[in-house]
Parts: structure tokens; sequence; C-alpha cells
């Protein structure tokens, strides 16, 4: 039996990590969960799954939780976060939201843990201090987001072989055609729509902007140990070729199926081997599996270059990109500010932010504050 801790366990990656472990009783049990605020959701998931210790986003509610379960290990906030995953496990589900995924999954990998990694901002604001515990402990870092998973897959039995090119499909999100005048206006509702996926709120709103791909761009560089500069975006709006990987001889290899996170999930959770799945095959005789590429607008969608623009300048910058999103997003969310104020003000973060050589997660976590601080400021005008 494998025992997973899940971070992040009521949200949209968390659910369905539920639904493997379900499928799969024999082979799995949940030690650990946690949640922001969606605390009666996680109350049913203690009931049904018994884990061992639990974490929730502030004090108040863990004392509700522990007057509920009172032989159950609560923690709360941040550091409660990085205090759960000390609790028996062997493989870490992270699938928080934003730069909070960075600190426990550092930690869980110095105590020796395998990560099965949906947090994007944990590399890409901690890339190579993550990366560099990753090689020292010798632990499994398992990509979960699609894309990820399908380079990882396509990589499989090709160890050593030069890659020419990583190409990285998109859909597009609900703007692709967009003119940049009617990007001008676009809603919140409108933003949250998105044609493919069902995901988080942030998520998808950085799927609109196309940040979530600048995003996967940089996680790209650090998982594979390939330069941005080789890492090509394709937008695919049927979501059904995840991504590919081009060999210096030319070939291509892609991975396939259906746009459906319980696949990447279930591979991470029982890797090396491929789970049964009760999920739908892809039909390629279907209308929706006609295949079609287009390049993406990066001067529509500036997001998309500037995280370009970061992880080639190095240093700080991509944590920089990073947290001036995350606190653009949640104003967008808010409705504080305009869709296309996202792209602009982080423009206008980068150009302000002095790069330095972050040590340690709590440098890093100071750096992304700053930014936040600038972003916030900037945006407000």
């Amino acid at each position: 039996m494998k025992k997973i801790i899940i971070l992040g366990s009521t949200g949209s990656i968390g659910t369905q990590t539920l639904d493997i472990v379900d499928e799969n009783p024999d082979l799995f049990t949940v030690t650990a969960l946690s949640c922001r605020s969606r605390v009666d959701e996680l109350i049913q998931q203690i009931e049904k799954y018994r884990p061992l210790g639990i974490c929730v986003g502030n004090e108040a509610d863990a004392r509700r939780v522990q007057e509920r379960f009172p032989n159950l290990t609560v923690y709360h906030g941040d550091e409660g976060l990085v205090q759960l995953t000390e609790v028996e496990g062997d493989m870490i589900v992270n699938s928080l939201m934003g730069i909070s995924g960075l600190a426990p999954t550092y930690h869980g990998i110095r105590l020796g843990k395998d990560i099965a990694l949906a947090n994007k901002e944990t590399l890409v604001a901690g890339g190579a201090l993550v990366m560099d515990a990753v090689a020292r402990k010798g632990v499994k870092l398992l990509p979960v987001d699609s894309e990820h998973s399908a380079i990882f897959q396509c990589l499989e039995g090709n160890k050593g072989r030069e890659i020419r090119r990583i190409l990285l499909t998109a859909s597009g999100g609900p703007f692709r055609k967009y003119s940049p005048e009617e990007l001008e206006d676009v809603t919140l509702d409108q933003a949250l729509n998105h044609p493919k996926w069902t995901m988080g709120r942030k998520i998808t709103i950085d799927s609109a902007t196309m940040m979530n791909k600048g995003l996967e761009v940089i996680e790209a560089r650090w998982l594979f140990d390939v330069p941005a500069s080789k890492i090509d975006v394709h937008v695919h709006p049927e979501s059904i070729v995840h991504s590919m990987v081009e060999f210096a001889d030319t070939s291509v290899i892609a991975q396939m199926g259906l746009p459906d996170m319980r696949i990447p999930i279930s591979l991470a959770l029982g890797y090396p081997k491929r789970l049964e799945y009760s999920g739908d095959s892809l039909d390629f005789f279907t209308e929706g599996a006609n295949l079609h590429f287009e390049k993406p607008r990066m001067d529509v969608f500036r997001c998309l270059s500037l995280a370009y623009q970061a992880i080639e300048d190095g240093r700080s910058y991509p944590i920089a990109l990073n947290g001036a999103n995350e606190e653009l997003v949640a104003m967008f969310l808010n409705k504080e500010i305009r869709f296309l104020d996202i792209q602009r003000t982080i423009e206008k973060v980068l150009e302000a932010h002095n790069p330095v050589d972050p040590k340690s997660v709590s440098e890093i976590l100071e750096i992304d504050w700053e930014a936040r601080r600038m972003a916030r400021e900037l945006a407000q005008g």
C-alpha cells in the first residue's frame, strides 16, 4: 500500500486524485489531507479516508476540526502545510495553488518523499533549489500537469537521446482568436469560461492570459533540463495532443488522450506501472478528434513572451513574474483591475525588478512578497 499525502485535497486535482485512490483501494491509502477554506468538504473526506493528519487555512477552522476529530493531528496555515509533510507517507501530491506549494514540496523532498507535482510555482520560483534537492535525496519528482506528464512519457525509453525541441501544447484558452481591442473588454465571467478544461479559478485565468503556458515553459526547463530556447508552444484547441518531443533525428513522439486530468494523476501515483482506468478511450473517428495547430500570438498574449523573457534573464526574474501574476490575478478575480492590466503590470514589475540569486526558500518568499507589493501598487496607479 502506497501511503499518499494530498496537499489541496478539496480542489480539482485533489478530488480527482481521490477518485484514483477510490478506483485502486488495494494500492493506495491516504494518510494526510489539506484544504484552505473548504472545511465542510474536508470533513467529509476525513470521515471517508480517516487520515492521520490534516491542515486547514486558519486557527479557528483547526479548532473546529479538532473538536470533531479529537484523535486527529490538526495543523493550520502555511507552516502547517510544511508540518503536514512529516506525516507518515511515501508520496506527496501537491495540488496547492501558487507559491504556497514551494515550502512543503521542498521540505517533503528533504524528508525523502516522492512528489507528484501539480503546483507549477514550485519550479517556477524555486527551480534550481528544488531540483538540486531532488538530485541529492534521490527522490522521484513526477509531473501531474497534463503537458509535463506528456513530455515525461515521450522521454520514457529515450534516456540519453538528444532532444531537439519540446513542443508544449496549449488549448489557447477562451480568447485565442480575440484581437487586442476585443481583449480590452473581457469580463471575469468570460475569462472563467474555459472551452476544454475544468480547473480552479486562478489557473483558469492564467489559461485565458496564456500565463499558464508561460509558467509551464519555465517548469519544463527545470523538469527536463532543457533551455527555454528549445521549448516551443503550439496552440492545439482540441487538447488531444498533450505535448510532443522532437529528437535529434527529427522524429517527433507525441502523447495523446482525452482532456482528463485523472490520466496523468494515475500515472504519477502508480509509476512505473500504468493503472487500469474506467474513463473513456479516445475515439479518432469522432469529429472532435481532428488535430489542428497554430502559432501562439505572443504579441497579443504578452504574458507568454514575458515568461520566456523571465527564464532567459534568469536569477530572480521568474520569482518576480510569478509573484506579480498571482497578485494581479487575485485582483482581477476581485474585479479590482481589468483583464489586460495583468500583462501590462507584470511587464512594469519586471522592468523595475532588481535581480538577485536566492539561496533559500525564505529568500524566494521575500522576493515574491516584494513583487506582489509592487504589482498591487503599480496596478492601483
